[in-house]
């Protein structure tokens, strides 16, 4: 079974175990999203009722896309301006369409990567606790008063002009 979303202005044809990159979703890797916005669902050549009809997706990553160079020039007035820009990004893995899930061998490979994961992650986000700890403390503590600054030279007094002799 296919359908066709359409999300971040954009339009995707999808099916259960596809992956796609669309326009930045608000969540972290691991969570799921809802795609309610189905233009068009099938199977073959099938066209089914799209009233009611979800896509069920999970984000694997939150990537920026590659770089676009910016570059503007103006002949003979001496102006260039080069800048560059790159896209926010989140990678969706589609799980199911409507009531349809996605194949069991994808599953049963998401459920072995995390258990390995999941050791990493505590160890990681047991320091990231302890950091912010410090930077309340520093937060906390009175800086000494800064040392006065020394004032600003004067300019030298200027000398009268020396007499001419005749």
């Amino acid at each position: 079974m296919f359908a066709i979303v359409r999300t971040g202005g954009k339009q995707y044809r999808v099916a259960a175990g596809d992956i796609i990159a669309v326009e930045k979703l608000a969540g972290e890797a691991g969570d799921s999203v809802t795609l309610d916005d189905v233009l068009l669902a099938g199977d073959g050549d099938d066209i089914k009722d799209v009233k009611g009809l979800t896509v069920a997706a999970e984000i694997v990553a939150q990537e920026k896309g590659e770089k676009v160079i910016i570059f503007k020039k103006r002949r003979r007035h001496n102006y260039r301006r080069k800048n560059g820009h790159r896209q926010q990004h989140t990678v969706l893995k589609i799980s199911a369409i409507g009531s349809e899930k996605a194949p069991k061998k994808a599953a049963a490979k998401k459920e072995a990567a995390p258990a390995e994961d999941k050791p990493a992650a505590e160890a990681k986000a047991a320091p990231a606790k302890k950091a912010p700890a410090k930077k309340a403390a520093a937060k906390t503590e009175t800086k000494p008063a800064a040392a006065k600054k020394a004032p600003a030279k004067k300019p030298a007094a200027k000398k009268p002009a020396a007499k001419k002799e005749d």
